[in-house]
């Protein structure tokens, strides 16, 4: 049994849900390998559609469900090392996307009543953004000119996460929230919908070890 040198700039993006997952060797279902623990840390390194090839701090890699994945909260940037600065007003930027989400409902009705087609409906939504979640007095809202989430509590808003990376491109194909989509191979298989039951085991030796 061997094992694979510790990882010394190791830092987790993400953890394992409490279910723990099922890990494969590449991005194919074929290829199963040693299981990953709950909660256990792993650093996000690549995206291929749906899969997700994560690294472990004892440097052992594998491929697995990304969308399983819990992201790691990291702290807002600061511009300049200044102190984060009071919370904004939530007002404004729910208008903002209230008024998004109807552009976007008009124009489904509009294909759905046939008075445009695909390509006309392609067009009228094409640079749209939006993203609300609401829990109760909770909120958090995607403000698409900075690429931030921003969380309130119904008087303030403060910076939740960042979804665009450093060096993401503006023209990259994105998602309704603003997140950078990954384009599947042509020929790569997906990873199955949901968490498959199995008995979790510590990620301890090199998977190509015989």
């Amino acid at each position: 049994m061997t094992f694979p040198d510790a990882v010394a700039d190791f830092n987790p993006t993400h953890v394992v849900p409490q279910e723990g997952m099922p890990a494969w060797e590449s991005p194919d279902a074929t290829r199963p390998t040693v299981p990953l623990d709950p909660f256990l840390p792993v650093q996000l390194l690549s995206r291929s559609g749906d899969w997700g090839e994560v690294l472990c701090a004892n440097g052992w890699s594998a491929w697995v469900d990304g969308r399983l994945l819990v992201a790691v909260p990291q702290p807002p940037p600061t511009v300049g090392g200044s102190p984060p600065a009071r919370g904004e007003d939530p007002r404004p930027r729910l208008a903002r996307s209230t008024q998004t989400v109807e552009r976007y409902r008009r124009a489904v009705e509009e294909l759905a009543s046939g008075r445009i087609d695909a390509e006309a409906f392609r067009r009228s939504v094409r640079g749209l953004r939006a993203g609300i979640v609401l829990d109760g007095e909770s909120v958090w809202l995607y403000d698409e000119a900075t690429g931030r989430w921003l969380y309130g509590d119904g008087t303030h808003l403060s910076t939740y996460a960042v979804a665009a990376g450093p060096g993401a491109s503006p023209d990259a194909e994105t998602d309704a929230l603003g997140v950078q989509l990954d384009v599947l191979p042509d020929g790569a298989d997906e990873p199955p919908a949901g968490p498959v039951g199995h008995a979790p085991t510590q990620i301890v030796k090199d998977p190509g070890t015989k």
